[in-house]
């Protein structure tokens, strides 16, 4: 199974990745990760760069998916051409796929996560509040079957609520 958990920056995508990777003993990629490294390879920051990291990632998904490893992507995914990469993956793997969209109800908390957050990038900068907001405004509807899960209750009840909406699926 492909599952591609989305939503914008600090509605603890990655966190919540990582908890329902491990539940799943699933693979864990980050879009964030692959750009980073990108950069760190000394490519320029931009959207050309941004478009190469979900190519990676779904580079990367697809070799897991092929060994029969369940994969769970953490990415934005705020367009349809993001999105279609993930439904083109799992087509090509012969797999189900899973979109998760977190929110979080909660803007103060919201905001809080993001300007506190330190995940360990050395390259990838932490977009402003003012970026998010943007980011927002022009976020595209979702045409997708996924999951809306709001992210404002503590990590544990979200990825339990995840990794419950995943399991009845299966």
């Amino acid at each position: 199974m492909l599952i591609v958990i989305s939503g914008l920056p600090g509605t603890g995508k990655t966190a919540v990745a990582a908890g329902v990777a491990a539940r799943l003993g699933a693979v864990h990629l980050s879009i964030d990760t692959a750009e980073d490294a990108m950069l760190g390879a000394g490519l320029p920051p931009g959207w050309e760069t941004g478009v190469a990291a979900y190519e990676v990632t779904r580079a990367a998904a697809e070799q897991n998916l092929a060994l029969g490893r369940d994969v769970v992507v953490d990415a934005v995914n705020d367009s349809e051409p993001a999105r279609s990469t993930w439904r083109h993956a799992a087509e090509r793997a012969a797999v189900a796929l899973r979109f998760v969209v977190l929110t979080c109800s909660d803007r103060t908390e919201h905001r809080r996560r993001l300007e506190s957050r330190r995940r360990g990038l050395r390259h990838l900068p932490e977009p402003t509040w003012e970026k998010v907001e943007s980011r927002a405004a022009a976020y595209e509807p979702w045409t997708d079957d996924h999951v809306l899960i709001d992210t404002s209750a503590p990590l544990e009840t979200v990825v339990e609520a995840v990794y419950r909406r995943l399991v009845e699926s299966r």
